[in-house]
């Protein structure tokens, strides 16, 4: 019996630390997904109803923390929230204003972030009590992730047609001179 404790209370640890990784990602998604709507050269209603699910995805996710038993972290929210703002300092060319690729490189991140949500309404799925409606709420959840990768995919293509073509012409290439000696 005192093994069973103990395997529980790990299991219980594991969880714990397992959501508040992801509650911290949610922060950071949350507003990635608010920069990009605001900023990209091509928002739609589709992308503000992105960051609008987004953040209400972080939100499910600390209701579904509370109803497991587990603690949201502030350190870990504030953190998830940090590191968006340092994320936003990249190695693009560019140090004071957006490079074209800045378009493409927050929409991978976000896409990124997308599929590790649906990993994780997935794998609470596999743990979730024998509770009806979390389950049914989880499916949902998981559909919307489907759906938001989805919008995430056709944006991407749009904006790395668009910033590889812009930073052709920013940026031309030249076919390397000849060195004397070679070929």
């Amino acid at each position: 019996m005192h093994d069973h404790a103990r395997h529980d209370h790990e299991r219980q640890h594991l969880l714990e630390l397992y959501l508040n990784d992801h509650l911290a990602a949610a922060y950071g998604g949350a507003a990635l997904a608010r920069r990009i709507a605001r900023t990209h050269p091509t928002t739609t209603p589709d992308l503000w109803r992105l960051a609008r699910e987004v953040t209400e995805d972080r939100d499910t996710l600390v209701q579904l923390m509370n109803s497991l038993g587990v603690q949201p972290r502030r350190h870990r929210m504030v953190a998830g929230a940090v590191a968006e703002r340092v994320g936003r300092v990249k190695l693009n060319g560019r140090i004071v204003h957006r490079s074209p690729l800045s378009d493409v490189l927050e929409l991978e991140a976000m896409r990124s972030g997308v599929q590790g949500k649906l990993a994780l309404w997935r794998a609470l799925r596999r743990v979730a009590p024998d509770d009806d409606r979390m389950c049914a709420r989880l499916d949902r959840l998981e559909e919307r992730a489907r759906h938001q990768a989805e919008l995430l995919d056709a944006q991407h293509a749009e904006a790395a047609e668009r910033s590889l073509s812009e930073s052709e012409r920013a940026y031309p290439v030249y076919p390397p001179k000849p060195v004397a000696g070679c070929l």
